[in-house]
């Protein structure tokens, strides 16, 4: 398993091992040693399921029960982006944006104090994610995806994507 750096100094692009042969492929997608690396212990992985054009995001919950989450897509592809959320930092209002899909089978390390919104390329994706403490609905905030000052380049129009009641409805910065 690989640790890479991103535009975002904090997430990290995880490439881990896999090994094909003729009957598919195994891959660890998480151990002890990358829990260390990270500074990360999941208390709970959570899966969505999303058609072509769902955009979920862009999430985060406030301190003190602010999450830091690892993604990994099980099945299609999404655009998965990261914005630093946090007012302190030399790069705030910066974001990532990298490609996740079954078939590169990469992972991203998002920490806390961060923003995470996904887009959906394909068909469907499967999109599983394990996070370092408990969902709490009374922290729980988000930032507009389209967000001027944000800027952020989607890899689809805004026409063809497709937002929840409660993403519509989310702040600007």
């Amino acid at each position: 398993m690989k640790i890479e750096n991103t535009n975002l100094k904090e997430v990290k692009l995880i490439i881990p091992d896999v090994h094909n042969d003729e009957r598919g492929h195994f891959l660890e997608s998480f151990n002890e040693k990358l829990s260390k690396q990270l500074k990360f212990k999941a208390i709970q992985f959570n899966e969505s399921k999303s058609g072509y054009g769902v955009l979920r995001g862009i999430h985060f919950q406030k301190n003190p029960y602010e999450q830091s989450k690892l993604i990994r897509v099980i099945k299609g592809e999404i655009q998965d982006v990261a914005i630093d959320l946090r007012p302190d930092s030399k790069t705030y209002k910066e974001y990532v944006s990298v490609k996740l899909n079954d078939e590169n089978k990469n992972l991203l390390f998002i920490p806390k104090g961060f923003g995470h919104g996904f887009l959906t390329l394909s068909k469907n994706a499967i999109v599983s994610y394990a996070v370092d403490e408990k969902y709490n609905a009374d922290y729980d905030s988000g930032v507009r995806f389209n967000d001027k000052v944000l800027n952020i380049s989607w890899l689809l129009d805004s026409d063809k994507i497709i937002l929840s009641k409660k993403d519509e409805n989310l702040p600007f910065i």
